[in-house]
């Protein structure tokens, strides 16, 4: 755990993120920047090269940490971006699914986000690698990444869209064949879904790895293996319960490498951003490598 004041801080926010109104979000982080005497900027994602620029941005200016006003998408671009620094991240959540936020335990209520910028501390996490592409969060082959590539492919966003494109890919769906090899142990067969977790829950808040540590040098590969459909319901209800791991579908590979050979050449996703990485996927663990800016209640609890 670290602390130290905040005196130069970068604001990327996604004009388009969430509901609040962007222009009182801007004129309330001026306002508390004023306030603590805290140097600031901001930028406005257009979806245009915004990684370049943010990534010159950073180079340009001595700041102490920067702050990703917005969805998933925002965040992963920031955090990409502050790895292996020592500029910390800060994640005001605006998304519709705010998963790594929502695992930080960080307020998603935006005013008590924004007193992230003067109170706070400041905590190391892991980050993982695949095929050299970072992974913050969580990424998915099979079912939950083809729904997440029908997601992001549709017109509309929220919770409502991303269950109908679910209903819409359910019934059809056929599982995949992967041979997972680890520093540990090896899984060859079919599979529903394969999830590279280092973290809980989806932004939905489907728990697929409970037991799940940001900062404990290990990350999971959470199967879900083939199952009749009338079992759909009650694994749906064990994810939305934290109990997934006492479905007999389930099988959780602990490691700190992997190679995934994706026999099928099936869909994939990082951090809720579909991928096309070939079929085989080298998974790396980078212990302690991203420094987030967390409530101080974080200070001796676990993450």
């Amino acid at each position: 755990m670290e602390t130290r004041k905040l005196k130069n801080l970068l604001f990327v926010i996604n004009p388009i993120a969430g509901d609040i109104e962007k222009d009182d979000l801007e004129e309330e982080i001026v306002s508390i920047c004023k306030d603590h005497e805290i140097r600031y900027d901001i930028y406005r994602t257009s979806g245009e090269k915004d990684k370049e620029v943010i990534k010159a941005k950073i180079a340009e200016s001595q700041y102490d940490g920067v702050f990703a006003a917005g969805g998933d998408g925002t965040v992963s671009i920031v955090a990409s971006l502050l790895i292996g620094t020592s500029i910390p991240l800060g994640m005001i959540p605006l998304g519709s699914g705010n998963g790594l936020s929502k695992d930080l335990d960080i307020p998603q209520d935006t005013e008590e986000a924004l007193e992230l910028i003067h109170h706070n501390i400041i905590r190391n996490i892991d980050t993982i690698t695949l095929n050299g592409n970072p992974s913050i969060h969580l990424s998915d082959l099979g079912f939950n990444a083809l729904v997440v590539k029908g997601f992001c492919e549709g017109s509309t966003r929220g919770p409502g869209s991303y269950a109908r494109v679910a209903m819409q890919e359910y019934l059809g769906y056929e599982s995949k064949m992967y041979r997972i090899e680890t520093d540990v142990e090896t899984f060859e067969g079919k599979a529903f879904m394969v999830t590279i977790a280092n973290a809980n829950a989806f932004g939905s808040n489907a728990n697929i790895n409970p037991n799940g540590v940001l900062n404990d040098g290990r990350f999971e590969i959470c199967l879900i293996e083939p199952f009749p459909k009338a079992a759909g319901i009650a694994i749906l209800y064990k994810l939305y319960t934290d109990s997934i791991d006492t479905s007999v579908y389930t099988r959780r590979l602990s490691c700190r490498t992997a190679t995934i050979h994706n026999l099928e050449h099936e869909v994939m996703h990082i951090d809720g951003e579909p991928v096309d990485l070939g079929d085989k996927v080298e998974v790396q663990m980078h212990p302690k490598s991203l420094k987030v800016i967390l409530p101080v209640y974080q200070d001796e609890k676990e993450i």
